[in-house]
């Protein structure tokens, strides 16, 4: 009975100190004030898009939550303003996946706002299906909306310099590829619908934003702005609500132990968006606030600017 006992107890131990070290990570340790800057977040209306821009809105920055439901993003709005104890918080419509829209919102901010100090493209999607302009949804969304935003809002940001661009990818780009033969045939970087499938057009897109924020590096070298991408860690959120009710049931018991919450989740992001001296590491990659090393294709000047190519051409920028 003892050696059970002593068993268990080494097991609750190493459990405890799994999830209070390696699930928790670090911790942004910016103690920046924001006041008189402006801040767009994608995506806010949920998960650690909205902590990211409550804990903003906190440093007293004028915080724009963007966001595709008018009815969630208007609630997320008053719940931000809540938490955070401010009121410079507003809410503007932004569909991703409409082109229309993005450059709907883009126009409106301009007219609007006279200043952007920092972008943080926050919004993802994880499902199969298709934009309405054609495009494949997650490719749409997580990639192209997210291009044609930062690139209609570049002049603003160099305008405001020193700025950031901040693009949240995933751990799963290593798994990814840029399949440019099925992105110029059907405007999608794959076309399965399993769940295998799903998975790795995910973690396609999430390619895509690393190579972009390596690729966007380059083209702001001279400028005051500088653009990072990031692993925010497995987090428990709202990511995977379209996936199956079962497989949701079956993971809980897994997300609420190994994943993040959303506060955990947020911290590579304000990092990212915060951390004084990140300057001269534009257009890299982060992971539990430390810059990390990619895998060559992840870095890949040619696929990088082929990629920023097709995007122009498929945003309607070229």
């Amino acid at each position: 009975m003892s050696a059970l006992l002593l068993v268990a107890g080494v097991v609750v131990g190493v459990a405890f100190v799994f999830h209070h070290v390696v699930v928790r990570g670090k911790r942004c340790v910016s103690k920046a004030k924001l006041h008189g800057k402006t801040v767009i977040v994608t995506g806010s209306n949920t998960g650690i898009g909205k902590t990211t821009a409550i804990d903003l809105a906190k440093r007293g920055a004028r915080v724009i939550l963007a966001c595709r439901s008018t009815q969630r993003g208007e609630a997320a709005l008053h719940e931000v303003k809540m938490e955070s104890g401010s009121n410079e918080v507003v809410f503007m419509q932004l569909d991703l996946g409409s082109l229309k829209s993005v450059r709907r919102f883009a126009e409106t901010f301009l007219k609007t706002e006279p200043r952007l100090d920092l972008l943080i493209n926050n919004a993802g999607v994880y499902m199969q299906g298709k934009t309405e302009d054609g495009l494949g949804l997650m490719f749409g969304v997580n990639h192209i909306g997210h291009f044609l935003l930062t690139n209609l809002l570049l002049e603003r940001l160099t305008e405001c310099g020193p700025s950031r661009v901040v693009t949240v990818s995933s751990v799963g780009h290593n798994f990814g590829t840029v399949d440019f033969d099925c992105l110029n045939t059907h405007k999608a970087l794959g076309q399965g619908n399993s769940f295998t499938d799903v998975l790795k057009i995910y973690c396609d897109s999430k390619l895509c934003n690393v190579l972009f924020t390596h690729e966007l590096a380059k083209r702001l070298q001279g400028t005051k702005v500088t653009c990072y991408s990031l692993h925010p860690g497995a987090i428990n959120s709202e990511l995977a609500r379209n996936t199956s009710s079962l497989l949701q049931t079956l993971m809980k018991p897994v997300t609420s132990f190994f994943f993040k919450n959303t506060v955990q989740g947020a911290q590579t992001t304000l990092h990212c968006a915060l951390q004084e001296g990140l300057e001269p590491l534009s257009g890299r990659y982060f992971s539990n606030c430390t810059v990390r090393d990619v895998y060559p294709k992840a870095k890949d000047a040619a696929a990088a600017k082929k990629l920023w190519e097709l995007s122009e051409r498929l945003s309607g920028l070229a």
